[in-house]
């Protein structure tokens, strides 16, 4: 009897050699680094060297944070990732009245270049590479790090890493939205423009699809809105003047790896195959690096339970491995305690540990490509491939994302796949190890990692403080001139550095972008 995917799409119990009658390999797979690029982005793949490494962690102030980026670096960690708390992420000053309660919890604390120094004091800038999960305010946190890039003697040109800047998502499933769609897809193209000519090797954009997968959505929807996103960021620059060679090399993707592993595989190659082919047949680029979808994934957060906490170890494990074989570019592993609270020191060592493993201990890094030619997983690529075709053509007829997301399209399908999940985990079909099957009578006692709730007083002291020793009329003057900017057509990013190298905080320049821009209030009409 089938089984259904995630994605509600058969799985036999047995494929053959009928289940690819009349699939032709060279269409569907091409070499490894060749287009349509199924077999992955680069020729050697990870027989050259593995994928990066990165660890998200961020929380409290600068300084903790810094602290355990260091510790990190120290065990083998090949990029950074930063996250930020929520006040940061929603542009508001650690004083302001809306933060209370937030400031320090779910990241670090970031409200001015001050900060941002303290955040990377002694990491050299020119030798790692940064992610910053960071959407409506990514050109702030993008800006201030290049000024501490500038501190240090690092020239922006050796500057690399990312700012996930995919603001869409946000209207979908996470909420972390300041300005309307029209605004927040002006300042993307202000940003690709501005990296352009400044920080040319910085990534602009991680489109992701991980937080509509940790919001319910299955692989097929994943990549879909994910895809659908990722073309109206290229209509919009298009639209703006820019050809797209020059900015689509520097777009990458942001994906979720579930403990499904042949589905999740698949969803990777069928992802790199749609978005080839749409960069290719309706943008017409011409460099081979516009067509590739590179991408970063992190293990499945959703999938996380705070029963048996050390049982995600093993699911971390299990995901990570679908990522390589799926052929990321990048990898986080999450903490087995992240269902609980922040990782400790220990579990984020563990973490990295696992893709150390994975890396090193394993042949998977041998050879590229392991699964191409498996019967299974290329009937379902080509199943995936075609669930996920559907879902984009419907958000086209709706006029394509930001009309779909003003519909409630992709919030609402997200929703109900969210809802069958939840119906299927309380009925027992889906199997939770240590939540509805496998259970134990008493849990072991776990000490997790608290934030002290002292840190939001002393981030409202630094604010007082820079307050009182800067240049209130440089920041005034530079907050003017933002304010012209944003209300004509000048790139907003310019004066915005100038803003925050004078000491304005997050705060005051998101602030100052909503006089003119105003914000976003979500409606439910589809």
């Amino acid at each position: 009897m089938a089984r259904e995917s995630e994605s509600g799409l058969p799985i036999e119990p047995v494929y053959g050699a009928e289940a690819l009658e009349g699939w032709d390999p060279a269409e569907k797979l091409g070499e490894p680094g060749a287009y349509p690029f199924t077999r992955g982005v680069y020729p050697s793949m990870y027989t050259g060297r593995p994928w990066t490494m990165r660890q998200y962690a961020g929380f409290g102030t600068a300084v903790e944070s810094n602290a355990r980026y260091k510790q990190l670096i120290d065990n083998g960690t090949m990029g950074l990732s930063v996250a930020f708390d929520l006040p940061t992420q929603m542009g508001h000053d650690s004083d302001a009245a809306i933060a209370s309660g937030e400031v320090g919890k779910v990241g670090v604390a970031i409200d001015s270049v001050d900060d941002m120094r303290v955040l990377f004091d002694g990491i050299p800038l020119d030798k790692v590479s940064t992610s910053m999960t960071i959407n409506a305010p990514a050109s702030l946190l993008l800006l201030m790090y290049q000024l501490v890039g500038e501190e240090q003697g690092v020239p922006a040109e050796k500057l690399t890493g990312t700012i996930q800047n995919d603001v869409l998502k946000e209207y979908i499933a996470r909420g972390t939205y300041i300005f309307p769609p029209k605004p927040s897809l002006r300042l993307i193209a202000d940003i690709f423009k501005y990296c352009k000519a400044e920080i040319p090797k910085w990534n602009t954009i991680s489109i992701s699809g991980y937080h509509m997968a940790e919001a319910g959505a299955s692989p097929a929807q994943e990549i879909a809105f994910t895809l659908a996103d990722g073309i109206e960021y290229v209509r919009t620059a298009v639209a703006a003047g820019m050809d797209v060679d020059d900015f689509a090399p520097r777009l990458s993707f942001f994906f979720v790896a579930r403990t499904t592993i042949l589905e999740e595989v698949a969803k990777f190659r069928a992802a790199r195959r749609i978005w080839a082919r749409v960069m290719k047949e309706e943008f017409g680029a011409k460099n081979p690096k516009s067509l590739m979808l590179r991408f970063h994934t992190q293990t499945a957060g959703v999938q996380l339970t705070a029963q048996q906490p050390e049982v995600n170890l093993v699911r971390v494990a299990v995901q990570g491995l679908a990522a390589v074989l799926g052929g990321t570019q990048s990898l986080h592993t999450n903490s087995f305690d992240e269902a609980i609270a922040l990782p400790t020191d220990k579990s984020a060592r563990l973490a990295l540990r696992t893709q150390q493993v994975l890396a090193y201990e394993t042949d998977v890094t041998a050879t590229v490509d392991p699964f191409a030619g498996s019967y299974v997983v290329e009937k379902m690529t080509d199943d995936v491939e075609a669930a996920t075709l559907e879902l984009m053509a419907k958000v086209e007829e709706l006029g394509g994302a930001v009309n779909a997301i003003e519909r409630g399209f992709q919030k609402n399908e997200i929703e109900r796949s969210a809802y069958r999940i939840a119906q299927e985990t309380d009925s027992g079909e889906r199997v939770v190890v240590g939540v509805n099957r496998y259970t134990i009578d008493v849990e072991e006692p776990y000490e997790p990692l608290r934030v002290d709730p002292a840190i939001e007083a002393q981030q409202a002291d630094r604010l007082a403080k820079l307050r009182a020793e800067r240049d209130q009329a440089a920041v005034d003057a530079a907050l003017t001139a933002l304010k012209k900017a944003a209300e004509g057509t000048d790139n907003v990013l310019y004066p915005m550095k100038d803003a925050l190298k004078a000491r304005a905080t997050v705060g005051e320049v998101c602030d100052a972008l909503r006089e003119v821009w105003g914000t976003y209030t979500p409606s439910d009409v589809f």
